[in-house]
């Protein structure tokens, strides 16, 4: 489900779990452990990618739907748990976002350090509103920090899936390139970051990323059984069957 490649400092964690990177259970956990075990073993720097024309379309949510509670809690506890990985990681992450992000794959690359997408028609956005989800504060905070608490309420609100050139222009994205240079320019990106004096550098990061860092110091202190109640509503999952009955007619 993950492929990691080293490029001398920095590790390349690559998702591969054909045909969209669907983010279910497992690759999670392959993900958040792939997050600690980098900089535990050396890396200064990671890069985060997907398949070329799609980044992650989000959350596995055929694979929840008709899930016990529990089941469901330990999946979301999970998604939180990796975005704590990422908000608090102690190296630079940049997501060479290699096409569509909807949803779950909009929040990895939130919660990156640089945001590396690919030009063209592809679509990034926090959509889950189209979905019958609510978008709890502790993700709304990543937004904010990027675009604005205006321009993120906005984006939220509506579900709004936006091109890479309109993200570009909101700063959701830091630069577009062409779909097969994404991740050379997210490595060529953290290279130059990477030479810079470290500890002057780590430190001024972190002060800058103290806010999400101290959103997610204890998982257990987030709202998640707010958010689990809010995926079993019955509106909810009313649209998600309505998804899941759309997804198995492609």
């Amino acid at each position: 489900m993950l492929k990691l490649i080293r490029h001398d400092a920095i590790v390349e964690i690559n998702l591969a779990r054909p045909p969209v990177n669907a983010l279910d259970l497992s690759l999670l956990r392959d993900l958040r452990q792939a997050l600690h075990e980098a900089p535990a073993t050396g890396a200064r720097g990671i890069v985060l990618s997907g398949a070329q024309g799609m980044f992650s379309a989000g959350v596995d949510v055929p694979a929840l739907m008709g899930r016990e509670r529990d089941e469901v809690r330990a999946f979301w506890r999970e998604f939180f748990a990796v975005g704590a990985a990422l908000a608090r990681s102690p190296v630079p992450v940049v997501a060479a976002i290699t096409g569509h992000s909807p949803a779950g794959g909009a929040v990895l690359a939130l919660f990156c350090d640089y945001r590396v997408m690919a030009e063209g028609p592809f679509k990034i956005g926090l959509n889950e509103v189209q979905v019958g989800l609510s978008v709890p504060d502790c993700i709304q905070l990543a937004l904010r920090r990027v675009v604005g608490a205006y321009r993120a309420e906005r984006l939220m609100v509506s579900g709004s899936m936006i091109e890479s050139a309109e993200a570009l222009a909101l700063g959701m994205v830091d630069e577009l390139t062409g779909v097969e240079q994404v991740t050379t320019r997210a490595l060529h990106w953290l290279t130059e970051l990477l030479k810079l004096p470290e500890h002057a550098m780590l430190a001024t990061r972190a002060l800058a990323r103290a806010d999400l860092a101290e959103a997610y110091r204890d998982i257990d202190q987030l709202p998640l059984d707010d958010f689990v109640n809010g995926f079993f509503h019955p509106h909810t999952q009313a649209v998600l069957q309505g998804l899941v009955a759309r997804l198995k007619k492609k």
